[in-house]
């Protein structure tokens, strides 16, 4: 009786697939982090370098130090 009963329940687990959608979100949302902890130094400092050119060139162009 019980082994049948755990059969029913384990087959049940298996044929649902509500936590399946669960599971596909939290894929994505680690492929985000993942691709967010590679890429964002990277894109930083990019950045960082074209504003610090921008700067630069309105210096020089403007003649002041500030």
């Amino acid at each position: 009786m019980f082994v049948q009963g755990l059969k029913h329940k384990v087959a049940a687990f298996f044929r649902d697939e509500e936590g399946a959608s669960a599971i596909e979100y939290v894929l994505i949302a680690a492929m985000v982090a993942v691709a967010l902890v590679t890429f964002v130094t990277p894109i930083r400092t990019a950045v960082t370098g074209i504003f610090t050119s921008i700067q630069t060139a309105l210096t020089s162009a403007t003649g002041s130090g500030n």
